[in-house]
């Protein structure tokens, strides 16, 4: 795998990794001592009361513990909005509490359980207002810091915010107004407005976004793309990156090599040996706490695809599946009919959105593994 690096304003972080007396090397946490709580934060946005759907995981121990908070993607089909769990981002979850971090992934309004109406969308294809969605989804993750902030085992004088495709677009729009204590910010895919592979609503407003949020961003920011991601080009991050630090931003863009089908997927755990010495240089750099050396991968199940898949694409879909985040299931039916969900909220969700994938097609379908079981019909 090739990476790419671009370093413009690297002198950035040499500031911030000389004034972080908590930040200390330590040995990976063991993932079976790591605390993990599902629930919801109760927050105010714009002087209403909602409750964010939330997955909370952290070391043993009362800490407190720096505070990273992983903002999720939004999906190109809007009706998928309420299908989106907290589990899904449990693996890359696991991988920060392991560094020693207390790690929230919280859907932001109007996804999977949370109260209220998605307000971060931009408007338009012909229209978009990139930088009203960037500020509204920041709205919701500076609600969660503030919620966050009071929780005894967390140290809210150090806040990371890690996110993903429009998540990291959020990320980058709460660093140009952070909450206090926020140190950094990743980006994995950051963006906002492709409605289809290889396609972004008004490019030049989005480029124009970014560096609106790099008017007053100042903390160090971390921004991973792939070479064949289907929703912002390496050229496009380009664009990004140069109008963000043009305007002031501090920021790293690091471009890898191809990942998978489509690299907007790079931040996942099949990603994680790709993404994580990236992350770990940027922690070191920027006085973050991580581990001495990272912890040996896990390894995957080796499960014996079902007898029904007879076609490339079907095993290949297998393959993807066994390195997937858990709450997962996969169907297969008669013709090489398959369909498979993963970091679904419960096993139960699940099976049976294996089962509609799998039986779009009028198959007969029954689910043929969960998680990392082979299932008998």
């Amino acid at each position: 795998m090739k990476t790419r690096r671009v370093r413009i304003a690297a002198f950035a972080f040499a500031l911030f990794a000389t004034f972080a007396p908590g930040a200390r090397a330590a040995p990976p946490v063991a993932k079976d001592a790591l605390v993990r709580e599902v629930g919801t934060l109760s927050v105010t946005i714009d002087g209403s009361r909602h409750t964010l759907e939330s997955l909370i995981v952290r070391p043993p121990g009362d800490g407190p513990f720096p505070l990273a908070l992983i903002a999720h993607g939004a999906p190109r089909d809007v009706a998928q909005r309420g299908r989106f769990a907290v589990s899904s981002l449990g693996p890359q979850a696991e991988e920060m509490a392991r560094r020693g971090w207390a790690v929230a992934v919280v859907l932001r309004r109007g996804y999977g359980s949370s109260t209220g109406d998605v307000t971060e969308s931009a408007g338009p294809c012909g229209r978009p207002n990139y930088v009203a969605a960037g500020r509204e989804g920041a709205k919701d993750l500076r609600a969660a810091v503030e919620s966050l902030r009071a929780f005894p085992f967390v140290d809210a004088s150090r806040i990371l915010i890690v996110g993903v495709s429009a998540g990291g677009f959020a990320a980058l729009a709460t660093a140009a107004d952070p909450p206090e204590g926020l140190r950094a910010v990743i980006s994995f895919a950051g963006g906002r407005g492709s409605p289809s592979p290889g396609v972004v609503c008004e490019d030049n407003a989005l480029v124009r976004a970014f560096g609106a949020f790099g008017e007053t961003a100042r903390v160090p920011t971390l921004w991973v793309y792939a070479e064949n991601d289907s929703y912002f080009s390496p050229g496009l991050a380009q664009r990004f990156h140069d109008a963000f630090t043009a305007a002031g931003g501090k920021a790293e863009l690091i471009v890898v090599g191809p990942f998978g089908d489509d690299g907007h997927t790079l931040f996942s755990r099949r990603g994680t040996a790709i993404w994580r010495p990236l992350v770990d240089d940027f922690l070191r750099k920027t006085g973050l706490p991580t581990w001495d050396a990272p912890p040996a991968d896990d390894a995957k199940a080796e499960l014996a695809s079902p007898r029904e898949l007879a076609s490339d694409a079907g095993r290949k879909a297998w393959r993807d599946f066994l390195g997937a985040a858990p709450s997962k299931a996969f169907a297969v039916g008669a013709g090489s009919a398959w369909g498979w969900r993963a970091g679904r909220n419960s096993l139960d969700d699940a099976r049976q959105q294996a089962l509609e994938s799998c039986q779009r097609g009028g198959a007969r379908c029954h689910i043929a593994a969960e998680d990392d079981e082979l299932v008998t019909p």
